[in-house]
């Protein structure tokens, strides 16, 4: 099993496992690698993830959920939803939020993820009617607010809307633009946006739809 965090636009891995996509990672000179699955080997990393040199990080493990609880209790967690949202065409509606492209998504109320995830779509796109489609993965990334640590945890969804809809930004929410984005420009987008978009748009492409 492997957890993917993101600290910027660098990744973590809690893992049990250390497959191909992880090896070569830690064959990095600048990646941290530590077995020692303890609140203070969890601390060494986070002293290392704020130097400049930091690529990586892996925290390699023999019990995942007991590790995934441990790592927790170092931050706020939040939980979030949004979605990638596909119209007719096959076009997926992109925001512009502080310089980078993205998908909407927000922090859940009291609510299920789909519901939320629903409900940031509309808020944050101006889109009336939403369809709700199957779950994607779920992502994972840190910040710092107010001098605490948050791990955002958010619950994405696949998504189909009418592109006769009329949309309009959020802008209370720094949202800019928000554009159907035809399949041959998304590399463009993708150039400009979070490694977290990037893993849910490449695990779309790789399911099958339903």
């Amino acid at each position: 099993m492997i957890l993917k965090i993101y600290f910027g636009d660098n990744p973590v891995f809690i893992c049990d496992e250390i497959p191909p996509v992880i090896a070569k990672y830690k064959r990095h000179p600048d990646t941290v690698f530590i077995d020692d699955m303890t609140h203070h080997g969890i601390k060494t990393l986070l002293h290392e993830i704020a130097k400049p040199v930091f690529h990586a990080g892996i925290l390699y493990t023999t019990d995942m959920e007991q590790s995934k609880k441990l790592f927790r209790k170092h931050f706020t967690v939040i939980q979030a939803a949004g979605g990638l949202i596909e119209n007719e065409k096959g076009d997926i509606l992109m925001i512009y939020r502080r310089g980078k492209w993205d998908l909407p998504k927000g922090k859940l109320e009291e609510e299920t993820p789909e519901e939320g995830a629903v409900r940031e779509v509309k808020e944050e796109t101006g889109l009336t009617e939403v369809q709700p489609g199957a779950f994607i993965l779920t992502t994972y990334h840190t910040y710092t607010e107010f001098g605490k640590q948050i791990l955002k945890e958010t619950f994405w969804y696949r998504m189909k809307a009418s592109s006769a809809q009329t949309v309009k930004p959020q802008t209370e929410e720094d949202i800019l633009h928000v554009e159907w984005v035809k399949p041959a420009a998304l590399n463009e987008k993708l150039n400009n946006t979070y490694p977290s978009i990037k893993d849910v748009m490449e695990t779309v492409l790789r399911q099958p739809e339903g």
